[in-house]
């Protein structure tokens, strides 16, 4: 009986654990991301859109108003677009880690192997990663799954049909 109790015990407290180490995950991730990201976490959303060809990842001011969020959002987004193009992938190492998953696959790509471009949107800016190497196209769908589970409640899963929804032409 008291085994029993002992195991029950363990277990109950484990799940908390998981959940605890999670969040501290995603604390040191913000904390990190503020070395890299001159936005506000807190004041913005990343949105991240796998599609058959790569993904879309969107960053978005809650408030569409206010214009220095807008600014620093579009300008990092310019920055790393033209940063990953070169196989520059330092900040993501640096917030996620270098053995974030796809991550490694990403810096091995041979230059033009992926086609990555920034556009600006409504609130904020998108970059979007486009591959016919469908190894990259893993890569890709499992470092937006990282950036997901890493970024928490700052971060939410998009759909293809709404993706291009609020692009500037």
């Amino acid at each position: 009986m008291k085994i029993t109790f002992c195991i029950g015990l363990a277990l109950a407290l484990s799940v908390p654990t998981l959940s605890m180490a999670e969040a501290s995950r995603q604390e040191v991730v913000a904390a990190r991301g503020a070395d890299v990201m001159p936005f506000s976490l807190k004041a913005t959303t990343h949105v991240f859109t796998k599609t058959d060809q790569g993904g879309i990842q969107q960053v978005v001011a809650k408030d569409v108003k206010d214009a220095q969020q807008v600014r620093l959002t579009r300008e990092h987004l310019q920055d790393i677009a033209g940063q990953f193009a070169k196989g520059d992938f330092s900040g993501p190492s640096h917030i996620h880690g270098n053995d974030m998953p796809g991550l490694n696959d990403l810096k091995q790509a041979k230059p033009g192997e992926i086609n990555i471009q920034y556009t600006s949107i409504d609130g904020g800016g998108q970059v979007s990663y486009s591959t016919a190497n469908p190894a990259l196209v893993g890569a890709l769908h499992k470092w937006f799954d990282a950036q997901l589970s890493d970024h928490g409640a700052d971060a939410m899963e998009g759909h293809h049909d709404h993706a291009h929804m609020h692009e500037h032409h």
